[in-house]
């Protein structure tokens, strides 16, 4: 796939996985997942258009971003069923895929999904980060950004190289607000969720803002094989900061499939 960094990590290969990562991440992020799995799934993973080794995203007319990577995504489906990972956006277009074609999936998991659309107080930063961006101030947008969505320490606690990467994908995480505030995809359509039979794991770090958990509240309550389950002690990074907890969801999720 032209521009597309693919991450393959060995496995059952009549249990292919797909995996997708957050925003300011990489694929590179479901290594430590990959290693505690040891060989139960066939593990694939790509770098989001601008991320990791991936190309930088040439914005179409008729494509935004959170479609650009769902097409991609889909692209590395398979024909066999598939268990579907997907963290922060990446659960959101895990989401997406679910409710477009159920019966491609084995198993759907999804860690700090933000799909704002589904919570009742939607997303707390936007204007902020809105007037931020209009007054041109990027980088102030970034350290608030990753004050509430980053790892621990934030934007201070990364190397000037990695602040400097942050803040050039900050105008792509704005650009991503109608896809996951007012859902433009539908994904929260009636009975599209209602549709996915598959065995359904919904995690949420204990320190994460109050926000993921209306979130989960939306698609426990909607997904017909739902189960949740929260990582203490960990905030939204949970698969970087907390991979024996949440690895050890994922494989729970893997058993009922």
């Amino acid at each position: 796939m032209s521009g597309v960094h693919v991450r393959h990590w060995p496995g059952d290969p009549s249990r292919p996985a797909l995996a997708i990562h957050c925003m300011m991440g990489s694929g590179r992020a479901f290594d430590p997942m990959a290693r505690r799995l040891q060989g139960r799934v066939e593990l694939t993973a790509f770098d989001l258009p601008s991320h990791g080794r991936s190309a930088a995203w040439r914005p179409e007319a008729d494509e935004d971003y959170h479609s650009a990577v769902t097409r991609i995504a889909e692209a590395l489906l398979g024909d066999q069923p598939v268990d579907l990972i997907g963290h922060s956006i990446g659960g959101t277009v895990a989401l997406r895929l679910a409710v477009a074609a159920p019966q491609r999936l084995r198993s759907l998991t999804v860690i700090e999904p933000v799909l704002f659309a589904a919570s009742n107080s939607g997303h707390a930063l936007d204007d902020e980060l809105a007037a931020l961006a209009a007054a041109g101030k990027i980088e102030q947008a970034t350290r608030l950004f990753l004050s509430v969505w980053g790892a621990p320490g934030g934007y201070d606690a990364m190397p000037r190289s990695m602040q400097q990467a942050a803040v050039a994908l900050m105008p792509l995480i704005l650009e991503t607000d109608a896809a996951l505030s007012a859902d433009i995809h539908a994904i929260l359509r009636p009975d599209a969720l209602e549709s996915v039979a598959a065995p359904a794991m919904l995690i949420a770090g204990a320190e994460s803002p109050a926000v993921v958990g209306e979130i989960l509240d939306t698609l426990g309550s909607r997904l017909p094989e739902a189960r949740r389950a929260i990582v203490p002690g960990a905030g939204h990074m949970a698969p970087i900061t907390h991979p024996d907890e949440v690895t050890a969801l994922v494989a729970q999720n893997l058993d009922r499939a």
